[in-house]
């Protein structure tokens, strides 16, 4: 099971030229950069782990990359994500989003399917990632 998230989730993962070229955008546009990472990819998980700040006024893209590649190699077994925000309408919109890093096995989702009022049926899914503590879900 590959996890579909972000811009770019139904393409191969990118390379490395692909990534610098998507930041190379990023930074042509003026977007705020920022690396996250988390082992509990749910799309409705919102709260990844911050890698350091976000890369407000930074201008040069190795310095990026360089985050980039120390956030991943700390992390081999988590997802690791790029985020892009716009802030000209006055507000950090998210304008690019996509993941860079995977764990070696992912483990997919589980449909959860119960009774509500009137036999009415409700559905969500979990990750079977999360059924491992935190810090050793993807071990």
């Amino acid at each position: 099971m590959r996890l579909t998230q972000g811009t770019f989730s139904f393409l191969p993962d990118l390379t490395d030229e692909q990534i610098k070229k998507q930041i190379e955008y990023a930074m042509a546009q003026k977007w705020a950069i920022n690396i996250e990472f988390t082992d509990d990819p749910h799309p409705r998980n919102n709260f990844w782990e911050l890698w350091g700040l976000p890369l407000f006024d930074v201008k040069d893209v190795a310095t990026i990359l360089y985050e980039i590649k120390s956030c991943c190699s700390q992390n081999p077994k988590q997802y690791v994500k790029i985020n892009a925000f716009d802030n000209t309408r006055g507000v950090e919109s998210c304008v690019l989003s996509f993941i860079v890093n995977r764990p070696p096995y992912e483990h997919g989702f589980e449909l959860v399917r119960s009774e509500d009022i009137g036999r009415n049926q409700k559905y969500c899914f979990r990750s079977y990632a999360t059924e491992k503590p935190e810090g050793m879900r993807y071990e």
